[in-house]
């Protein structure tokens, strides 16, 4: 497993850093909750962290904790998102893919117009009608969902029907991107276990396969800009 640093951000958030001094970042965002409560680090993000940081060696790794991790408090949340970019546009990386699950898909394109970003990978994610679209414009958006996700009581989710909409919202602005369902897929790829660890739930390696997927066409397309 690569070395993990934590460290904090210029909001009083915390990030966690894999494979520094690379060109390139992803930078990993969380859901949330109605309940304003504190940050946590995403089971699901940092099983893609774990997996991830070894098969791409050249490219930064960071997992953002809010301060409070609530969609009631949105904008506190993307000033965590938008203070993780800079971190990483300041530890060297030149360009930078959003990596957002659930909540955490809003919170990217909320933050999107950083002129770091080149696109999001939206994981499960909330794209909720009232959401701006406008600083995805020029960039890409892709997005993969569980087929078998939804919200019920007292258990987190999202539609994929929801996510679909949001992303046609975002191909009417001329935005780029693909649309994919997991079959039998949840609400991401782990939970957390009362002991600390990470419960992988079914489908997980699939949700692993199409982040590494979307990390490997960010990189060949950064390579491409650099070669012209």
């Amino acid at each position: 497993m690569s070395a993990t640093r934590t460290v904090p951000l210029a909001t009083g958030a915390e990030a966690r850093l894999r494979n520094e001094g690379a060109r390139l970042a992803a930078v990993l965002v969380n859901g949330g909750t109605a309940r304003p409560v504190p940050g946590t680090w995403s089971a699901t993000s940092e099983l893609l962290a774990d997996e991830l940081a070894p098969r791409h060696p050249a490219l930064l790794l960071v997992e953002v904790r809010y301060r409070l991790k609530t969609w009631n408090e949105l904008e506190s949340c993307m000033a965590d998102g938008d203070a993780a970019l800079d971190l990483a546009v300041a530890a060297g990386a030149e360009r930078c893919l959003l990596v957002g699950f659930s909540m955490g898909g809003a919170v990217s394109v909320g933050v999107a117009a950083h002129g770091a970003v080149a696109g999001v990978l939206g994981l499960a994610p909330w794209l909720p009608e009232r959401l701006p679209l406008d600083g995805l414009v020029g960039k890409r958006l892709d997005v993969v969902h569980g087929a078998w996700d939804r919200w019920l009581p007292g258990v987190p989710g999202v539609s994929p029907e929801s996510s679909r909409a949001g992303f046609e919202r975002a191909r009417r602005l001329g935005v780029e991107g693909t649309y994919t369902l997991i079959p039998r897929g949840l609400h991401g790829a782990a939970v957390r276990a009362p002991s600390g660890g990470l419960v992988r739930l079914p489908r997980w390696r699939s949700w692993v396969e199409h982040a590494h997927e979307a990390l490997a066409r960010f990189q060949a397309s950064a390579r491409r800009l650099r070669a012209r």
